[in-house]
Order: structure tokens, then C-alpha cells, then sequence
């Protein structure tokens, strides 16, 4: 696996307090401005057809990336808060970026 793929880590989260979460994101990206590593982008997706379902996409830059983010325990302590807030624990699924391509 070449080093330089990137990484996106997909969570499936429920949750009826979607405000509460966004403060919480908000106020640790305050917090973690300019620190080294971490997160290149993050969407979050709502899904229509399921009122209270999201599929928040993180991408780091690479899976390694990812995993130091992972083992910081400011990152651990923001998981549980946002789990708490969720109405079933969360989904997660890793992937490597394979393709991406600009459209417009």
C-alpha cells in the first residue's frame, strides 16, 4: 500500500441532538486549530430518507494519519461525549481513498 494514500473514515451515526454534536466539533476544532496532523476535511451528510441519520466523512491524509489522531486522547475523550449524545453507538468504516476526481 503506497504511504501517501489518503484515508476517510466513514461514521454512521443516529442521533436527535445534531446541534449539541455540532457545538461540541466546533469548540474542539477551536481548541485543535493548527495542530499538527489530524483531520484534512470532514462532511457531514444527513440522510433524507432516515430523519436523524448522518454519515460524517473524515479524510486524513493518510491511514497513518488517521491512527495517531485516533490514539490522542483528546480525540478519545471528544468520541465519547459525541457517542453519548448518539441514540445507538456509532458505525465506523475505514477506507482508502482509491480515486477522486473533480467534476466541476
Amino acid at each position: 500500500m503506497d504511504a501517501a494514500t489518503k484515508f476517510v473514515q466513514i461514521i454512521d451515526i443516529e442521533t436527535d441532538r445534531m446541534e449539541e454534536m455540532r457545538a461540541l466539533v466546533q469548540e474542539a476544532d477551536q481548541r485543535l486549530a493548527g495542530r499538527a496532523g489530524g483531520p484534512a476535511h470532514r462532511l457531514v451528510l444527513e440522510d433524507r430518507n432516515q430523519p436523524g441519520r448522518f454519515l460524517v466523512l473524515i479524510e486524513f491524509d493518510s491511514y497513518d494519519e488517521a491512527m495517531r489522531n485516533s490514539a490522542d486522547p483528546e480525540t478519545s475523550r471528544m468520541a465519547e461525549q459525541l457517542a453519548s449524545l448518539c441514540t445507538r453507538p456509532p458505525a465506523f468504516t475505514d477506507c482508502d481513498v482509491r480515486e477522486m476526481t473533480e467534476l466541476k
